[in-house]
């Protein structure tokens, strides 16, 4: 019988470990303008070796006694309200008292920042004009403060219900709730609100509008024939109400006028506002594109002189005492730790910058122009080879970054494409190929749309031929349906 041992061996592996400070860098290096400025007025919070500034110019003899004469005359007794009378201030201000103290040319960074009722104020404000009990308003807000930002009331009645009375203990029936939902429905803006699905809330919007014959069929359309319309089986409702062609046309384009998210119409959400600050401002001038950091919410960073001054004061002394001695490593690392990012702030300008240079070389054509059948075949490595930067560093410094251009504020991704050969064995952007799909389908007979295979044939016609799978999958991203959904009557 075998005895079990235990051994021991020596093997060798190599591995990457991040340190912390790399981890730090890597992370300062992702984040856009926003962000940063977020991220630099935290370290500032909670390093106080760390402040925002220009570097200090060391002062001078001449220097000193300006500011004593300086600080001499601030001494006299001088009063500016002994020469300005209130009226005079409030009319014609100084130049030098004015809080906006600006001139034409310089720029304004401003952000506009408006302030709207939310779309439930909106609907509770139209619940004061209805004949309601006091139960019932309750009920009727309680209905209100479930309906969602596009507009629907996603909830069944008898849910309502029961929240009505376990949560609120008002007992009422499940058809007391329908019928002020209803009443929803039938009287509060916009058209179409409070509805349970696409379906109702479209019927709901066709009930206010003045009747007509098209208006009628779209109505029976929705409510009789609702999965055949959303298939585009014409041939079947027109068969099922015994119309024309041309009526069932007409009955279409009333439906496709209603809106499917009527919250829209009002809604405006002030808090799922998105602002896109652009990380790069690229200027075109007789030829010369110019590549600058938006910098101009981002403050300079330098080291505290007064930490720096008394960490000297302590290692200048012999010896020093415990506390001392904590002190002294407790200021080290402050301003160490503010040198570190000061240095991290400056490399990723760097990074950033050489990058973006490196984009615009590559795609000079392009921001020349502002063409984007310009924009020529460019991926991840290309720019990674360039710059002497890992391909990683490239997809991190193309994430979550805008360049403002003269052409418009772009993602950085947007300069990016793969390529493939045409005809001819030329590279060409997938966003050419893009295109021209996109505007054989936006020319394509509406009654009789180009399939799959057809659409393959028209791109080799023009020069790129690709197959019939990746014409497919072309045609989702752009969001185009397949033929028979792009179908019209």
């Amino acid at each position: 019988m075998e005895k079990n041992s235990l051994t021991q061996e020596t093997t060798l592996k190599q591995k990457t470990t991040l340190t912390p400070l790399q981890i730090q860098e890597i992370r300062i290096l992702e984040y856009p303008t926003l962000e940063l400025e977020q991220r630099i007025e935290r370290e500032i919070e909670e390093n106080p070796a760390l402040e925002a500034g220009a570097e200090e110019k060391e002062t001078s003899e001449e220097d000193d006694i300006d500011q004593a004469e300086e600080d001499a005359l601030q001494n006299e007794d001088f009063d500016l309200n002994d020469y300005i009378s209130d009226d005079d201030y409030e009319e014609v201000p100084d130049y030098r008292t004015r809080t906006n103290n600006v001139s034409p040319d310089d720029k304004q960074e401003d952000i506009p920042f408006s302030v709207g009722e939310s779309f439930q104020e909106q609907l509770l404000s139209q619940l004061g004009l209805l004949s309601l009990t006091p139960l019932q308003q309750k009920v009727a807000q309680y209905i209100i403060g479930n309906i969602d930002q596009d507009g629907y009331l996603r909830r069944e009645t008898e849910q309502l219900a029961d929240d009505l009375a376990f949560k609120a203990n008002i007992n009422i029936s499940d058809k007391e709730v329908e019928d002020i939902i209803r009443l929803i429905q039938t009287t509060f803006e916009p058209a179409g609100v409070a509805a349970r699905d696409l379906r109702e809330s479209l019927i709901l919007q066709l009930q206010r509008k003045q009747p007509a014959p098209a208006i009628t069929l779209a109505q029976n359309i929705l409510d009789k024939k609702y999965k055949e319309f959303t298939s585009h089986h014409y041939q079947k409702i027109i068969e099922r109400f015994n119309v024309s062609e041309e009526e069932l046309r007409d009955a279409i384009k009333e439906i496709q006028k209603l809106n499917p998210k009527p919250g829209n119409t009002y809604s405006q959400d002030i808090y799922n506002v998105t602002a896109v600050v652009p990380d790069f401002i690229i200027d075109v001038e007789e030829g010369n594109i110019n590549v600058s950091l938006n910098n101009g919410m981002v403050p300079d960073l330098r080291v505290n002189r007064e930490f720096s001054q008394i960490l000297q004061q302590y290692q200048a002394q012999e010896s020093h005492s415990k506390q001392e001695k904590d002190t002294i490593a407790f200021i080290k690392d402050r301003i160490d730790s503010a040198r570190w990012f000061i240095d991290a702030i400056q490399q990723r300008n760097t990074t950033l910058l050489r990058t973006m240079r490196c984009i615009v070389a590559i795609q000079r054509d392009y921001f020349l122009e502002g063409d984007e059948t310009l924009l020529k075949p460019m991926i991840l490595k290309d720019v990674a080879d360039r710059t002497g930067y890992d391909v990683s560093t490239i997809s991190r410094v193309s994430n979550s970054k805008y360049a403002q251009t003269p052409y418009g504020i772009f993602p950085l991704r947007y300069f990016f494409s793969e390529s493939m050969a045409n005809s001819e064995g030329e590279e060409v952007a997938t966003r050419t190929i893009k295109n021209a799909l996109l505007e054989i389908i936006n020319n394509e007979d509406p009654l009789a749309p180009a399939g799959d295979d057809e659409l393959v044939t028209l791109l080799t016609q023009r020069g790129f031929p690709i197959a019939r799978r990746t014409v497919a999958k072309y045609r989702k991203q752009l969001g185009i349906p397949v033929a028979r959904l792009r179908k019209s009557i």
